[in-house]
């Protein structure tokens, strides 16, 4: 129910075109009635009853009230017409056609009106809830992306929503336009015959029954089809991903098989709930069928044998029968909103898995909006824990402004959460890390990550060209200070020989340029940032000799007279480091300089002799 709340919630935060849906949508109810209505006096002037000639009636009097208007409108109705016919019978009957079809002519104007906003409603719904899953997907941190496929948020983003568009409309026919039909025939009914009405509504209790049942089993079955198809959107881009992989160890046909066999349960899924969804129309029609043919007997019975009918003859007997054919159809409307409400119920309660996730990040109301970095980063006795696994133990160590400190170790040894701390991607679990002597909890994030520039191994690059690449972090860049921090990377030559220059596309995760390109053109990104903080990460290790050269160039340049901190797998790049810290295990086994630790003859020393470094 809660889960509905929300979507009614969605729908009406656009008021206005909500307002507009529901108005036209009742003048379309309304005019569909009346265009039933106006056959009757079409039928009366066919059959006359009791083949008596049509007598003009008294004219009939309102009494003011407006329970009596509908009378009043109809007895006017019946007057009119039958003053037309005592006249003429055929200018009657040509304007008993003409009324039938100017109300189906505004039954169907309004019901296009209404669906004219429909439209607009249901997307401008859908491109806020995108937009609201994506926003925080950008703001969960790197700890949910850890356990989260990347495949199943898109799921969410994509199909999920598509869910939650049908829901929309679900809503306002569930609630402003299926009832209102409903109770609006049922109205007409009622004043025809009260006796015919009630005995009518004698199979609805089982029919809600039966959606009702139909639509918890649907709700159960959707949600395993959304959890599926998450699965199967992984599938999808781990293997589109790494095709590379798959093509070198021929894993053709165990990734195929795989995918078939996610794609084979999640089509099963799929079925099993559009057959659910499905059946509930047809059988409510099936049931309200059997109502109207139990309808058909009774009245006809009546009718026939002339008992207790108050006037009840032929031609509103047949009129009878048109309205309640057109109950039918709000009805079987009810039954598909409640099915598809159903489906969506499962939909919005995996957004909202997303949407109340815990960003764990959080910024202080209060929080710093500049600060300086006049002394250098300390670690205070920093500890982190991932999913209660320790990964960092007591780690202190400081880097003084402007001063390079370099991290060492096996894999897994800590070297990278160290880093990942610094611009808040994690929270430490112990312990603090400050800039001087302020908490980087009490900075905003905002200037917090702005004081830092990241060059990491993998080159993360976007689709679009060279030029806008390099002024990521800085969109106002002109093309000088572009220019300029490419060739402090070492860019500015191989982009000048590319097509089209600084405005070459470089393709999906920049996948035009080789590795080394790619890395130089990432520095020159961190470069026009201009940080006061740099942080690399093990940048130059997937490069060969040649591109190595030149990058390590580049990041020199970069480092001058910046506050660095540098992991790195080859020790040559570091030699020159201020302080070089040694890791094992989540600890600080040893530091100093490379000499330093050359004398001690310790892990770094052998480290080095591995390497063919003295």
């Amino acid at each position: 129910m809660k889960s509905i709340i929300e979507i009614y919630k969605h729908t009406f935060k656009y008021k206005t075109l909500a307002l507009l849906v529901i108005v036209f949508n009742f003048l379309f109810v309304v005019f569909n009635l009346i265009s039933m209505v106006l056959f009757i006096p079409f039928l009366q002037l066919i059959f006359p009853t009791n083949g008596e000639q049509i007598s003009i009636p008294e004219k009939p009097i309102y009494d003011g009230s407006i329970s009596g208007m509908v009378h009043y409108v109809s007895e006017y109705y019946s007057y009119f017409t039958q003053s037309m016919v005592a006249e003429n019978p055929k200018n009657a009957l040509l304007f008993v056609c003409f009324s039938v079809l100017v109300a189906f002519f505004l039954k169907n104007v309004f019901r296009y009106i209404a669906i004219w906003h429909q439209s607009q409603l249901r997307m401008v719904v859908v491109r806020d809830v995108r937009q609201n899953l994506f926003d925080k997907a950008m703001s969960l941190p790197l700890s949910f992306y850890s356990n989260e496929r990347k495949g199943d948020l898109m799921s969410r983003i994509q199909s999920d929503v598509g869910e939650i568009e049908i829901a929309v409309i679900a809503v306002l026919e569930l609630i402003f336009r299926e009832p209102i039909a409903v109770i609006i025939n049922i109205a007409a009914l009622l004043y025809w015959s009260p006796k015919l009405t009630l005995f009518s509504f004698i199979l609805l209790p089982i029919t809600a029954f039966v959606i009702s049942r139909i639509g918890k089993s649907l709700k159960r079955t959707a949600g395993q089809e959304r959890i599926e198809l998450g699965v199967l959107f992984s599938k999808m881009e781990e293997a589109l991903g790494g095709i590379r992989i798959i093509k070198a160890f021929n894993a053709q046909k165990f990734i195929k098989d795989s995918f078939a066999k996610t794609n084979l349960r999640h089509q099963q899924l799929t079925t099993k709930a559009f057959r659910k969804r499905d059946l509930s129309p047809p059988l409510n029609e099936f049931l309200a069928v059997v109502v109207m043919l139990g309808i058909v007997w009774y009245g006809g019975s009546m009718i026939l044998d002339n008992s207790d009918t108050n006037g009840f003859d032929g031609p509103q007997f047949i009129g009878f029968i048109l309205v309640f054919s057109q109950l039918l159809r709000p009805i079987q409307g009810i039954a598909t909103s409640i099915a598809n409400l159903n489906k969506a119920q499962a939909a919005q309660e995996r957004i909202n898995e997303v949407l109340n996730t815990d960003e764990k990040i959080h910024e202080n109301s209060d929080a710093l909006e500049t600060i300086q970095l006049s002394e250098g980063i300390h670690y205070k006795n920093v500890s982190f824990s991932y999913n209660e696994e320790p990964v960092l133990k007591n780690v202190s160590f400081s880097i003084p402004k402007g001063k390079t400190i370099a991290l060492v170790g096996e894999s897994g040894s800590g070297k990278s959460t160290i880093s990942d701390l610094l611009p808040r991607f994690y929270d430490v679990t112990q312990g603090e890390i400050t800039i001087d002597n302020t908490d980087i909890r009490a900075i905003k994030i905002n200037e917090l990550r702005n004081k830092i520039g990241i060059v990491s191994q993998e080159s993360i690059l976007f689709n679009g060209t060279v030029a806008e690449n390099i002024a990521f972090g800085k969109p106002t860049a002109t093309r000088e200070e572009i220019i300029e921090a490419a060739k402090i990377a070492n860019a500015h030559k191989f982009i000048q020989e590319l097509e089209n220059g600084y405005d070459t596309q470089i393709g999906e995760r920049g996948n035009k340029l080789s590795g080394g390109q790619k890395q130089r053109v990432s520095i020159a990104r961190a470069v026009l940032k201009n940080p006061d903080i740099l942080i690399l990460d093990e940048a130059t290790s997937a490069l060969d000799t040649e591109s190595e050269k030149l990058v390590q160039e580049a990041l020199n340049k970069l480092m001058t007279d910046r506050t660095s901190l540098v992991i790195a797998h080859r020790l040559s790049t570091i030699v020159d480091a201020d302080e070089i810290i040694v890791l094992s295990k989540g600890e600080i086994i040893e530091r100093g300089t490379h000499a330093e630790l050359l004398a001690k003859g310790g892990t770094y020393a052998y480290l080095s002799s591995l390497q063919g470094i003295s």
